[in-house]
């Protein structure tokens, strides 16, 4: 196509135009421009739904969470300070602290499933976690106050002396500690506090008797007239129990004049026996230096053993006895002497002469009864009605299937003639005849042997 220029406009040939394009153009052209989708307004999002609170009573409701069983357990203001006043309150008499003030009454937003916000914690919430990140309490005490002076004289100064742990050290032992119950006051974060039970509360009071502080060195002798009723046993037993929950230092004697088996209950840590002991006594001047004749077993109870040879001419007798016990109560503040059986040897002349406290050992039977019923006949008549009546005696069960005897019966008989009477089950850790470990018994056997520490503690207080 050819091109003109005609009066300073461009011009076109005709000929060569296509006017099907052109037409086609001007088609287009007329056509209206299309309009514009209409806008288009979003909905307003839907509000996520708050899930229903659960109320529990008292104080407690539950937020459904993810999942089936998914949720959160909460404690409405009102109840916690309830809780608190009131744990608060029993310790008051015990610990001497003011009582927490309490908040006045009002409803409980836990108990209504309509006050409680589930999806964030609410205003209540946010000042409890400030106010316990802040210090809650004044420089005096709970209450934020010191004692005040009497009347007409000068106000005292806050010094070290007030900084008790009365005063800063929570009562983490208030609360029950086993059982149901302490698995509530637990899982409630301690503010459930049930109480302890009878069962606690009589563990607590036996503990805290055995624990009594005793001067000088408390002598134990336990002794048997008849052999086999497990007077060994009951001697590194009785021991053990003391050294673990007494802390302080305590050792068993083996004073049997023939070869005695004290040692076979501990793992020996040396080869050194009493006479090893009595070799050069003026020289020992430590507990160190004892330490190295002695085994310890797991529960801290150090065993002095006596001579396994046969061969020995000479027999442990009263001043041998003596000698031992005048070095031991220099280190020790228990010492409890596994005696032979019988009664009448030399070395028992010198334990009756000086011993705190006598254990008389019977077996769960007929003649081990008769038996140590005629041990105490025997000390009533040579002069020692005093020592047989302050003594414990322990029934022992040393066989699985003890023959038809009424128990019951024979510790009402010991008990008319002794202070005490303890029934230890049978229990096959101490049948075995090996080292023995107080965690490795059962709870009634453990619980047994308690009761006799704390029996024996309890005539030196």
């Amino acid at each position: 196509m050819s091109k003109q220029h005609t009066a300073g406009r461009e011009s076109v040939d005709d000929a060569e135009l296509d006017w099907d394009a052109v037409l086609q153009d001007a088609e287009q052209a007329d056509e209206p421009a299309p309009a514009a989708p209409p806008a288009v307004t979003p909905l307003p999002a839907a509000e996520p739904e708050r899930p229903q609170v659960v109320s529990l009573g008292a104080g407690w409701s539950v937020v459904p969470g993810p999942g089936r069983w998914g949720g959160t357990l909460r404690i409405s203001d009102a109840a916690r300070a309830r809780a608190a006043a009131a744990q608060e309150t029993a310790d008051a008499p015990a610990t001497g602290r003011p009582e927490a003030p309490v908040p006045a009454s009002g409803p409980d937003r836990g108990d209504d499933p309509e006050s409680a916000d589930a999806g964030a914690p609410d205003a209540h919430d946010q000042d409890d976690r400030q106010a316990r990140g802040r210090h809650a309490v004044g420089p005096g005490g709970r209450d934020g106050t010191f004692p005040q002076a009497p009347a007409g004289e000068p106000a005292r100064r806050p010094s070290s002396e007030d900084l008790t742990p009365d005063l800063l050290v929570r009562d983490r032992r208030s609360g029950p500690r086993t059982g149901l119950r302490g698995a509530v006051y637990r899982a409630s974060g301690r503010t459930v506090n049930l109480g302890p039970s009878a069962a606690e509360l009589r563990e607590r009071e036996l503990l805290q008797q055995i624990r009594v502080p005793i001067s000088g060195c408390f002598r134990v002798a336990v002794i048997s007239l008849k052999g086999g009723v497990g007077k060994t046993t009951v001697s590194f037993c009785l021991g053990a129990t003391l050294a673990s929950l007494r802390g302080d230092r305590v050792i068993a004697i083996d004073a049997n004049p023939d070869v005695g088996t004290l040692a076979e209950h501990v793992l020996k840590q040396t080869r050194s026996n009493v006479w090893d002991l009595l070799a050069d006594p003026d020289s020992i001047n430590s507990y160190a230096q004892v330490r190295g004749f002695t085994s310890q077993s797991p529960d801290r109870l150090e065993v002095l053993a006596s001579a396994r040879d046969p061969q020995l001419s000479h027999a442990f007798d009263a001043s041998d006895y003596e000698r031992v016990m005048t070095l031991a109560e220099r280190f020790y503040t228990m010492v409890v002497t596994d005696c032979g059986t019988g009664m009448v040897h030399s070395a028992m002349t010198g334990v009756l002469a000086s011993v705190d406290q006598l254990v008389l050992v019977s077996s769960a039977s007929l003649d081990g009864a008769r038996s140590a019923s005629a041990t105490l006949d025997w000390l009533e008549a040579q002069g020692h009605g005093e020592l047989a009546a302050r003594a414990c005696v322990v029934v022992n069960s040393v066989r699985s299937r003890s023959a038809e005897v009424d128990v019951d019966r024979l510790a009402e008989h010991f008990l008319a003639r002794s202070r005490a009477v303890v029934t230890v089950p049978y229990d096959p850790h101490l049948a075995q005849g090996t080292t023995i470990e107080l965690a490795a018994l059962q709870r009634r056997t453990r619980q047994a042997w308690v009761e006799l520490a704390a029996g024996i503690v309890a005539d030196r207080g």
